[in-house]
């Protein structure tokens, strides 16, 4: 199992709340490594997630609601 990370975005609170803006694939989507896979957004700054693994996604938090900037949001298995 790999875990997907949500990013640290803020430099001046890096361990903040940030928000997964998108998923662009399904719960239960086959990724393949570096597979663009959601947009998550921290302080008016925006960043990708790409795929860390190939894999079945199981997505952790819900596009839309607030996550830790180094915390998981996914999994690939």
């Amino acid at each position: 199992m790999t875990d997907v990370l949500f990013p640290r975005l803020s430099d001046q609170d890096p361990n903040g709340d940030g928000v997964v803006a998108t998923w662009f694939v399904d719960d239960g989507a086959t990724l393949t490594v570096g597979q663009l896979i959601a947009e998550v957004a921290v302080d008016k700054v925006d960043a990708e997630v790409f795929a860390p693994a190939d894999g079945v996604l199981s997505i952790v938090v819900a596009e839309g609601r607030a996550a830790a900037q180094g915390s998981v949001i996914g999994t690939i298995g």
